[in-house]
C-alpha cells in the first residue's frame, strides 16, 4: 500500500459535532478522496501521559470528556472498531525508538478523536486507535514523535494530529465578530505550512504574531508538528475551516497527499 498522507485537524469545541460549519463538509469530502486506510491513528491533547499509551481496545467506547455544552452531545456515539493488531504494532515502533510505550485496552475515544472523525468518516466504518501525547513534548519533540510514528503510514495507517490552530477558550465569542489576533496568527501559520517552512512551524509559539494569546498553553498546537513529522514531505494543502466562536480557527492541513495521490 502506498504511504498515506498525514493530517492536522482543528477539532474546535465539542459542539463541532453538531455544528459542522465550513470545516465539517470539507473533512467529509477529504475522507471520500483519500485512499481507504486500514486504521486511523489519532494523537489528541485530551489524552496526555508521561509516556505514550496506545489504545488496543477492539471496540473503543465514546468518551464525553467535557462539560457545559448541553445534553445533546452526550447522546452522540461514534461506534467504530479499534484495530488491536496495528495498535500493537505502534507499541513496537515506539519501543524501538526508545519510548516506554504501554498498551491500554481500557481507553476509549476522547472528543479530540471522535468529534472530527464524525465528519471525516461519518459512517464510522474505518477502525480507529489513539496514542496519548507525551506530556513533556515541546514543538521539536512533537515533530520527532511524529517521525517515529511515520513508518506506520506505509502499513495503512492514517496518522492524524487533532488539535486546534488557535485555542483560547477564555475569550470565546458567540456572535459573528472575529478577533483580529486569531485571524493574524492563523494566517501566519497557513503561510508557513504552505511554504513548507518547517522551522517556522516548529518555532511558531515563539515567532508568530499573538502566539501566546492564540495558545496560552501549547498542547493544542503540538498535534501540528506531530503531523508534520509524520509526513513523507512538507508539501501541504489547506482545508479552510473558517472561525468558530470568533477565535477558534478551524483550518486543517493535509501533508504529502500529492506524492501519493
Amino acid at each position: 500500500m502506498n504511504e498515506l498522507p498525514s493530517l492536522f485537524i482543528s477539532h474546535g469545541a465539542p459542539t463541532f459535532a453538531l455544528e459542522p460549519g465550513t470545516a465539517g463538509p470539507r473533512l467529509t469530502a477529504l475522507g471520500r478522496e483519500l485512499p481507504r486506510p486500514e486504521a486511523v491513528l489519532v494523537v489528541s491533547p485530551h489524552w496526555m501521559t508521561p509516556e505514550p499509551r496506545v489504545m488496543t481496545a477492539a471496540r473503543p467506547r465514546t468518551m464525553h470528556d467535557f462539560g457545559g455544552f448541553g445534553a445533546a452531545l452526550l447522546d452522540i456515539k461514534y461506534p467504530t472498531d479499534g484495530h488491536p493488531a496495528l495498535a500493537s504494532r505502534a507499541v513496537e515502533v515506539l519501543r524501538a525508538a526508545g519510548w516506554e510505550a504501554i498498551a491500554d485496552s481500557k481507553r476509549g475515544l476522547d472528543h479530540g478523536a471522535w468529534v472530527p472523525l464524525l465528519h471525516l468518516y461519518p459512517a464510522a466504518d474505518v477502525p480507529v486507535f489513539q496514542i496519548s501525547m507525551p506530556s513533556r513534548l515541546d514543538a521539536a519533540g512533537a515533530f520527532e514523535f511524529g517521525r517515529t510514528l511515520a513508518p506506520l503510514a506505509s502499513e495503512g495507517v492514517l496518522i492524524v494530529g487533532s488539535g486546534s490552530l488557535t485555542h483560547n477558550l477564555h475569550v470565546l465569542r458567540f456572535g459573528q465578530e472575529q478577533d483580529e489576533w486569531s485571524v493574524e496568527f492563523a494566517r501566519w501559520i497557513r503561510e508557513a505550512v504552505t511554504r513548507g517552512d518547517r522551522e517556522r512551524v516548529l518555532r511558531a509559539l515563539d515567532l508568530a504574531p499573538h502566539a501566546r494569546r492564540a495558545h496560552p498553553t501549547p498542547e493544542h498546537y503540538l498535534p501540528l508538528p506531530i503531523a508534520v513529522g509524520a509526513a513523507a514531505d512538507d508539501e501541504a494543502e489547506v482545508l479552510e475551516g473558517g472561525m468558530a466562536y470568533g477565535v477558534l480557527a478551524m483550518d486543517s492541513f493535509v501533508f504529502g497527499r500529492r506524492l501519493h495521490a
